[in-house]
């Protein structure tokens, strides 16, 4: 990877809707170069995808997110590898990693309520025949995610002072 590359994925992680012209004033390179570059970039799947990052308690979407730990044998010949590709593919699922620790795979899950995720737990989850247990932990409240603050910039923290 050139450092031009890296460079382009340090800017776009940051803002991902940076103008061409933009990164290329601030990599130093011409438009060509970076165009050429996140091309590249994408094609070989180290782009995957670009999305805002969006605060949902300003909107009057409601859902619920989990984070389960999942304990799980691994396959022969696959470890983890297949038990987390049939995880990934059920609609509720956002991420999945796995981990070092105390259990193997992190699942960050999303429903509409909360009925709707205990099924998916108890009905689909629970049920594979390589998951040995899980733990699940509801998402309260976000204050950061991917370096990005969730609470408000413009407020205003200072004491009140009064005569």
């Amino acid at each position: 990877m050139t450092k031009l590359e890296r460079d382009l994925l340090d800017m776009l992680r940051e803002d991902c809707r940076t103008p061409l012209e933009k990164l290329a004033v601030m990599s130093g390179a011409t438009l060509a170069e970076v165009g050429e570059a996140i091309d590249r970039l994408e094609r070989e799947h180290v782009i995957l995808h670009y999305a805002p990052k969006i605060n949902w308690d300003k909107t009057d979407r409601e859902f619920v997110e989990a984070m389960i730990e999942v304990r799980v044998t691994p396959q022969r010949e696959h470890g983890f590898d297949a038990v987390a590709k049939r995880i990934y593919r059920f609609e509720e699922v956002k991420s999945v990693y796995l981990m070092s620790g105390a259990y193997d795979l992190l699942v960050l899950v999303e429903a509409r309520t909360l009925k709707e995720l205990a099924l998916f737990v108890s009905q689909k989850l629970s049920t594979l025949e390589t998951v040995t247990g899980t733990a699940t932990s509801f998402v309260l409240k976000r204050y950061k995610e991917d370096g990005v603050v969730f609470e408000d910039a413009n407020t205003d923290n200072r004491l009140v002072v009064s005569p």
